[in-house]
């Protein structure tokens, strides 16, 4: 595979200095973290809060196990995406197009940009939600609100992508904070929910009245969890740090230190979903399906004493509406570095980050707004939307991971740095699980169709 000349992100590339010799192994820690945080992000966008809650609410603490799996695959798959950046100096989309040709690059770029467009969904739907709880703004207006956002995206830039790495991070802990204490607040059965990281049957077969089932809900985690987009962002922003690109030792170090930092990051993210589905289930289980597991009835369930406890006040209500726009927001950032990396990629176009942002956005408001339109401002509509745009991700999720694992599972990409027996193993496997899932869900919803 011919190497490309142009570096991915090239505004970025090689800028954040790292300690070089005998330096401590926190402050080269320090230096290498921040992209584990960027790709963090997109793991507990609103697509996550939603699939998770309404998996509470609706089975209890059956869903952990998929949690658990959905995140034990990604933090295996990240791993790979920097390895394939550091390694070749490519990101997942240079390095496919490099692999398939421009023709094919053309078609898996459209592939890619309409996951984009469905996390974007996702953002948009979140933030106009979040709007309308702490302003009681209109769905239609919160929805139009979020263009704007895309010169909060420009301020950020310009500050760096090291500020923007740490203002990342201090919102991930902030989210993780704010959703310890009110879980601790509902009293969870904690004996039940060990139980439960154990994968049972019932996540085929459980169906409750009135609400999707959870192996429809389970596919939406997988979807909401291992997303597309973060493979082409981990791969790119990796090469941020300026490691030596011709010393095998250098090379050695920033996979390792790379590793750790999105581990440690995506263990977060693991943490915040767990914590998501089981505030659902103490808040929501056993209810009426039709009365559960929005984010405006765990807005208002927070701010009531008898289901969650004394301490309960619109303080904790409007921290939970803060924190869902922070997650809005936080992924707008990794959702437009991601498009520009798979333009630059598959089809060698370099955009403006704010015409990217804005076309981007633009697209993804107009299914919201014909939804708002023709349903009117039901949020238990849109949030339907956001659901489905998730599953729609674990379908196209399958193509970017089959074209990652042959890349870094090739001795002659990778040198000695290919990808050692038990990875590629694992890695196909979950490939081929996730198929298998696909093709499931498919008939399931013929069937729906024709029943």
């Amino acid at each position: 595979m011919d190497r490309v000349k142009k570096n991915s992100l090239k505004e970025i590339n090689g800028t954040i200095p790292v300690p070089t010799g005998k330096s401590s192994v926190f402050k080269k820690l320090f230096a290498f973290s921040g992209p584990g945080a960027l790709v963090a992000v997109g793991y507990m966008d609103p697509g996550n809060w939603i699939t998770s809650i309404q998996g509470g609410a609706l089975y209890s603490y059956l869903l952990l196990s998929v949690i658990l799996i959905s995140s034990l695959i990604a933090m295996l798959l990240q791993v790979m995406c920097a390895k394939l950046g550091i390694v070749t100096g490519m990101d997942l989309a240079q390095a496919t197009k490099a692999l398939v040709g421009k023709r094919a690059a053309i078609v898996l770029w459209f592939t890619t940009e309409l996951a984009i467009i469905a996390t974007e969904i996702t953002e948009v739907i979140g933030s106009a939600i979040a709007l309308n709880l702490l302003f009681n703004i209109s769905l239609f207006l919160g929805v139009i609100i979020t263009v704007l956002d895309v010169f909060i995206l420009l301020a950020l830039i310009k500050f760096g992508i090291r500020k923007i790495e740490a203002l990342v991070f201090t919102l991930i802990a902030t989210i993780f904070f704010i959703f310890a204490y009110e879980v601790a607040l509902a009293h969870p059965d904690f004996s039940q929910i060990i139980r439960y990281f154990i994968p049972h049957s019932d996540i085929f077969t459980a169906q409750v009245a009135g609400g999707d089932s959870a192996f429809f809900i389970a596919l939406g985690i997988v979807g909401a969890t291992v997303m597309p987009h973060n493979l082409y962002l981990h791969s790119s922003i990796v090469q941020s740090r300026q490691y030596d690109r011709s010393d095998e030792v250098a090379i050695k170090e920033a996979i390792r230190y790379a590793t750790i930092d999105s581990n440690l990051q995506l263990g977060f993210s693991f943490i915040i979903n767990c914590l998501l589905l089981i505030l659902g289930a103490s808040l929501f289980f056993g209810k009426n399906p039709d009365d559960i597991g929005r984010f405006a009835q765990l807005y208002d369930a927070l701010q009531d004493h008898t289901m969650v406890g004394a301490i309960a006040s619109s303080t904790l209500a409007t921290l939970f509406g803060v924190a869902l726009l922070a997650s809005g927001h936080n992924a707008t950032i990794t959702g437009t570095l991601t498009g520009q990396i798979i333009m630059e990629g598959f089809i060698n176009i370099r955009l403006p980050l704010w015409q990217r942002r804005m076309l981007t956005r633009l697209i993804a408001i107009l299914p919201v707004i014909g939804c708002i339109y023709w349903c009117g401002e039901k949020g238990d509509v849109v949030e339907k939307i956001l659901v489905y745009s998730q599953v729609f991700l674990s379908i196209a999720l399958p193509i970017s991971m089959m074209a990652l694992l042959y890349l870094t599972s090739s001795k002659k990409n990778m040198g000695k740095f290919v990808n050692c027996m038990p990875f590629i193993f694992l890695g196909w496997l979950a490939t081929a699980l996730l198929i298998a899932l696909n093709v499931q869900l498919i008939i399931e919803t013929v069937k729906m169709l024709f029943s």
